[in-house]
């Protein structure tokens, strides 16, 4: 494993921690989604950029929600 992956992984687990934890206080669904499939993403995907691109796709997805104003 290169240390760029690890740094990846260390970071969007970190995040997906934190959007878990954000989304349970403040009973926020969306935000308690993206963090879980952020944490279950690395298990799945097979190339790097694979789990980067998805990750920060699911990382954005509580603020475009909030955009739309929905």
């Amino acid at each position: 494993m290169s240390t760029s992956a690890l740094l990846f992984y260390i970071f969007f687990g970190s995040l997906a921690f934190a959007y878990i934890v954000y989304g349970k206080k403040q009973k926020n669904v969306l935000a308690l989604v993206a963090g879980a499939g952020m944490a279950v993403v690395p298990y799945f995907s097979l190339e790097l950029w694979v789990m980067v691109l998805l990750s920060v796709l699911l990382a954005l997805l509580p603020f475009v929600k909030h955009l739309r104003g929905t």
